[in-house]
């Protein structure tokens, strides 16, 4: 029998070309845990304040495109980190479970190490911070403040020694750095200042995202609490967190008309009323879902917050 000769072409024996090929898939599922360990669905949500912020700018007449785009890649690194921080944080304490109803968490799984983890959360940390000193050239200190204040927000949500989202602060965190930070930095390192209206209209941005968190809360309240995770959906029951989301809906769309009535913006600013029918679909939805029925929910009302960001960008334009 002759010796199997080298294939000249790719410089490989051919019994090595099943070992590239692992190896090659390997890489690919690599990039496919990341991926899931980013929760690219969640990221809309880090967009559209973003958006909003923006248009806000645009209508003044101060619209800048590279302070725009850095504050919607600041957005997006630092919904990532907190993500990661997240999935890293949860599963060191004992929070994340087999018992989990939510989407696959990648520590918990055994898709990425702790050492992965925390290599992944220096990596986004190091360009959050690369993006931030640029917008601290552009928009002096009260940038560096709310930056500085939001790298602190995203890793201390779930980790240090008093995680706030597990003492029931984390709506209002969400509410804060999502809604009047995220909205109104985007607009200050563009027009150097931060009129109230900028803040108004960032206040149902803001109630939107915090819906999110309330249905991702109410979905895991059972866990949450074995594990002594006390989100404000454990203090106060899964009946009081359906009110409470129903109340944060009515508050956004409520804005709309403070907008248009006590600040001049015209009446396309209520054009986020288009999506008050879905709005009303995931009310009842989260009255109605239990358990794992509450992740089509959450990623529903993650769509409502874009497409109520986008309608009020576009009433603001107009």
């Amino acid at each position: 029998m002759s010796n199997p000769q080298p294939d000249l072409s790719t410089g490989f024996e051919p019994s090595d070309e099943p070992k590239r090929r692992s190896t090659h898939e390997a890489k690919h599922r690599k990039w496919q845990i990341w991926l899931l360990a980013c929760r690219l669905r969640t990221l809309p949500a880090a967009i559209a304040p973003v958006l909003v912020g923006t248009s806000l700018a645009w209508a003044d007449g101060n619209f800048s495109l590279v302070p725009a785009l850095a504050a919607a890649a600041g957005a997006l690194l630092l919904q990532i980190l907190s993500n990661f921080a997240n999935d890293y944080f949860d599963f060191v304490k004992g929070v994340d479970t087999r018992e989990r109803l939510g989407p696959t968490r990648v520590m918990a799984a055994g898709l990425l190490t702790a050492r992965e983890l925390r290599l992944g959360m220096a990596a986004v940390l190091a360009l959050a911070i690369l993006d931030g000193v640029y917008l601290t050239i552009v928009g002096g200190w009260p940038i560096l403040a709310v930056g500085v204040a939001s790298i602190f927000a995203a890793l201390l949500y779930t980790g240090g020694p008093y995680p706030f989202g597990y003492h029931g602060l984390g709506d209002l965190f969400v509410f804060i750095f999502f809604g009047l930070a995220a909205v109104g930095g985007t607009y200050y390192v563009q027009a150097g200042g931060l009129p109230l209206g900028t803040l108004v209209a960032a206040a149902p941005v803001g109630f939107l995202i915090t819906a999110i968190l309330v249905v991702n809360n109410l979905r895991d309240i059972e866990t949450d609490a074995r594990a002594g995770k006390r989100t404000l959906a454990v203090m106060i029951g899964p009946r009081n967190t359906r009110r409470q989301y129903l109340a944060l809906l009515i508050l956004a769309y409520s804005a709309t008309f403070l907008l248009w009535l006590a600040f001049s913006f015209g009446p396309a600013v209520l054009l986020p009323l288009i999506s008050l029918p879905l709005a009303a679909r995931r009310s009842f939805s989260v009255f109605s879902a239990k358990g794992k029925e509450l992740n089509s929910v959450l990623a529903a009302t993650a769509q409502l917050s874009l497409q109520f960001s986008l309608l009020l960008s576009l009433g603001i334009l107009l």
